[in-house]
């Protein structure tokens, strides 16, 4: 039920982009780049689920962080650019959530002092546009603040002909999924 596409740029860079094949929706979106000494680096995530610390066995610690601390990630809809931070308690009245245009990025705020967040949405810097106090707009469900802005008409567009692009292109393994093994 997912399309995966992998994209090597000319810098260097890698990303890995995961859709819904029914719905078309971005489900995640990875960034990775070489290190200093020409290696492949980590993969950072920037839309999806976070990866949990607890899978890689090899890289097992003995401290660990709470499961309780506040847990942020982006999800996507078709319309709007959405994070969630699951592991906050507070009322929604507690929760201030503004835009810094001179540092271009969102700020969230409590006025008990006991969470504070700022994140930039690296596809308007991408397109180079200005940040939209009146786009930016959330709420608190079920111990999760869900914040939400809605997507310009350029990067709308954008991805319309991505899509249109995708649909194009035949899948590298497009037989029955076996996988071959030494």
């Amino acid at each position: 039920g997912k399309r995966k596409i992998h994209y090597l740029f000319e810098d260097g860079k890698e990303m890995a982009e995961e859709y819904d094949i029914k719905t078309g929706q971005l489900i995640s979106r990875k960034w990775r780049e070489k290190n200093t000494l020409g290696g492949t680096g980590k993969w950072q995530v920037e839309v999806g689920e976070p990866t949990s610390p607890f899978l890689g066995a090899l890289e097992s610690e003995l401290i660990t962080e709470s499961s309780s601390n506040p847990i942020f990630m982006r999800k996507d809809t078709l319309s709007s650019f959405q994070w969630r931070i699951r592991n906050l308690p507070y009322p929604k009245e507690v929760y201030s959530v503004s835009v810094e245009e001179e540092q271009r990025c969102c700020v969230i705020r409590t006025t008990n002092k006991k969470y504070y967040k700022k994140f930039s949405i690296p596809d308007l810097d991408r397109y180079h546009l200005p940040l939209d106090a009146a786009a930016l707009s959330f709420t608190h469900a079920n111990n999760t603040l869900i914040i939400t802005y809605q997507k310009p008409k350029e990067i709308l567009a954008a991805e319309e002909q991505v899509q249109k692009e995708l649909k194009k292109i035949k899948a590298a393994n497009s037989g029955d999924g076996d996988c071959k093994t030494q």
